[in-house]
């Protein structure tokens, strides 16, 4: 899938837009699997509060990082994908940064 770019000359992505989405799929089911680690470990500690707290958090940060990936995996299958966004970008370390301490208090 070729596409021009403003000066006219022909821009190939090659496989660099089909690479983008997977790494991003591989992002999501990390977060799932963080994310459904800490319900299970919140069901085996008995259904504490703190342990529900923690999983309806970590359930929370999840759905926030999907939308945003499954936004920006969209975003990609277009000719000419925009870049992420500062904000979003944000969005996603904080998701990232959430889950991983989720996922050490999960395994502490």
């Amino acid at each position: 899938m070729s596409t021009s770019s403003p000066g006219g000359a022909v821009r190939d992505p090659g496989l660099q837009p089909e690479r983008t989405r997977l790494a991003w799929r591989r992002t999501t089911l990390s977060a799932t699997v963080v994310a459904v680690l800490a319900a299970k470990q919140a069901v085996r500690d008995g259904a504490t509060g703190a342990g529900l707290l923690g999983a309806a958090l970590s359930a929370l940060v999840w759905i926030g990082f999907l939308m945003v990936a499954q936004g920006r995996m969209r975003e990609l299958g277009e000719a000419r994908p925009v870049g992420l966004g500062v904000g979003r970008a944000w969005v996603v370390v904080g998701c990232g940064v959430a889950l991983a301490g989720f996922g050490v208090a999960v395994v502490w």
